[in-house]
Parts: structure tokens; sequence; C-alpha cells
């Protein structure tokens, strides 16, 4: 599987432009995708923080991630603003029945697949092997699209888990 993004991300956004990640507890279908897709496209092209039309960017990253994005540097986003953004995640949660708020969820890529596991399971995973240090972590802990760019998939070592959990096997 290949984990290469930066490609789809706008180039014409600031560095520090906002960004908000949600994983879905599941995988999308192909048809979901599109239809969520056109959920994000309708939201970004009248997003608007008082009276203002956000500088926006919304999209799925590898059938699971709904990744939104607001260059503040063109319009400040308001706290109304964010909401509306939440308004349209707690949508797609109705209308596809799925959890998108449900930050206990970890997210690896493992043989070349997107798994997730609870949190509480982590040490299992690293004791066990199913995981190791450089397994690729999705940090959604990111704000940035600096940090998307760079810190969005990390290894295991290199991300906050490895401050939680110690000590981790090397692969």
């Amino acid at each position: 599987m290949k984990l290469d993004y930066t490609h789809l991300l706008p180039s014409d956004f600031s560095d520090d432009s906002k960004v908000w990640i949600y994983q879905a507890n599941r995988l999308f279908s192909l048809a979901e995708t599109l239809e969520i897709e056109d959920m994000i496209n309708s939201f970004v092209s009248s997003w608007n923080s008082h009276g203002a039309k956000v500088k926006g960017f919304g999209t799925v990253f590898f059938g699971r991630f709904i990744v939104l994005m607001a260059d503040e540097n063109a319009t400040g986003v308001s706290g109304c603003s964010t909401d509306s953004s939440v308004r349209l995640l707690k949508e797609i949660e109705q209308n596809f029945n799925v959890a998108m708020f449900d930050r206990t969820l970890l997210t690896f890529a493992v043989k070349g697949k997107i798994e997730q596991i609870p949190f509480n399971q982590f040490a299992y995973a690293i004791e066990n092997g199913f995981l190791q240090k450089d397994s690729p972590f999705f940090n959604n802990n990111v704000y940035s699209l600096k940090d998307f760019r760079n810190s969005w998939i990390v290894p295991i070592g290199e991300s906050w888990l490895n401050r939680k959990i110690k000590p981790l096997r090397s692969a």
C-alpha cells in the first residue's frame, strides 16, 4: 500500500492552514466515498466565516479519513464556521452509519492494509508483534498543513505513542 498523499494537497495554502482530521471507524465503500466527496465539496464551496468565504479544502484519504482544511491567512475561521464543519461530519455519521468522533481508535498501516485498534489494545498489539516501533501510525493530532504534510503518518516510535507505552520492540 502506498502511503503517499501529499500530492493531493492544495499547493496554494499556507503552511499554517488549520487542519481537522476525522477518522471513520470503518472503511468507506467506493460509492460512499464518492457521495461523501460530493458532500464535502458542496460544504467547502459554501463555507463562510462571518459572511466571508473560507478558503477551504476537504477530501477523503485512504477511504477512511475525512480531512478539512482552512487557510486562515485568507479568511479567519470562527467558532460558528467550525461548528458548521462539525455538522457536516455528524450528517456523514448519520447518513452512512459510521462513527467519526471516536478518538479511542488508533489507526496503523499493517501488511499493506489500514487497521484500527482501540487504544486499550495497543500494548497487547506491541507485546505480541502485531505492531512494531517502525509501524506507520496515523497521527490525527496534527493541526496545521505543515504538520499534516510532515507528521501525519509517522512510525510509532516517532509519535506520541512512544511516550505512552514503553518499551517498544524494534522490527
